[in-house]
């Protein structure tokens, strides 16, 4: 309603990266189970569930895939791909920050680790509940990156 930002997460995700450093390329895909959704408000997690957000109820899932990663150097900057949510699919640019790599401290795997974001028009995907004046459209996605090598 225009008086406070509220936050979000999801707390089931899975995803594979597959990256060629030396090469320059590789590939991302993204799967986020959308009933996991906390807002650390019950109601609100009920609510953005429902047919007027997430409709978990026939869409459980949400997906990026991406197989354009741009680099800088060694490090990766940014991942070009798809966003599927509520079965719409759009092109996405995740910006990718603190993009780092090396031994883990504790148990010793190679692994990488960054921060994606971007900022998306949720209204492209056909969620305008509450639109234009009681809830944003614009929606800022920021996705944390742990991956290890297999």
């Amino acid at each position: 309603m225009g008086f406070s930002q509220q936050r979000g997460s999801f707390a089931k995700s899975t995803g594979k990266i597959m990256l060629d450093r030396a090469a320059k390329k590789g590939s991302v895909e993204i799967v986020i189970d959308t009933t996991s959704i906390r807002t650390y408000d019950p109601r609100l997690d009920e609510q953005m569930k429902s047919e007027n957000f997430f409709n978990v109820a026939k869409y459980p899932t949400l997906t990026f895939k991406g197989n354009n990663i741009v680099f800088d150097g060694d490090r990766v900057v940014q991942v070009d791909g798809d966003l599927t949510m509520l079965g719409v699919t759009k092109p996405v640019s995740l910006k990718v920050a603190n993009f780092v790599c090396g031994e883990h401290p504790t148990n010793k795997k190679p692994m990488c680790g960054a921060e994606a974001t971007t900022t998306i028009m949720r209204s492209e995907w056909g969620m305008k509940y509450g639109m234009p004046k009681a809830v944003s459209d614009e929606i800022k996605l920021t996705i944390p990156i742990e991956a290890y090598k297999d």
